[in-house]
């Protein structure tokens, strides 16, 4: 990774939160406590940079349609965020995989 993927990278991501600030604050809220979710969970796709301009998207349709954001995603934040990812990977289980030698780790 150079200097040049690393502003970049930057870019995209102050981008990214500005979309986030121009949500309303309950929007806001949620967001922040479904990445803090996401930053804890680690799901291998979270760095291919698609699941949380995903959301915002989702986020942004749903104002513009004049819906609250639990009429959106539910009363269970975490529930929601579990199933987006619940066919991905995390970074928990590829760890698992290589202490417990199952075929395709580093152990082989």
């Amino acid at each position: 990774m150079g200097i040049q993927d690393i502003i970049e990278g930057k870019k995209q991501w102050r981008a990214h939160m500005a979309r986030v600030k121009a949500l309303p604050a309950d929007y806001q809220i949620v967001y922040k406590e479904m990445q803090k979710y996401f930053f804890k969970i680690g799901p291998v796709g979270l760095t291919d940079g698609t699941l949380l301009p995903g959301i915002v998207e989702f986020f942004e349709e749903g104002v513009a349609s004049g819906q609250e954001v639990l009429e959106l995603i539910g009363d269970d934040v975490a529930a929601f965020c579990d199933d987006l990812v619940k066919d991905s990977r995390t970074y928990a289980d590829i760890y698992q995989e290589s202490i417990t030698g199952k075929p395709g780790t580093a152990e082989q």
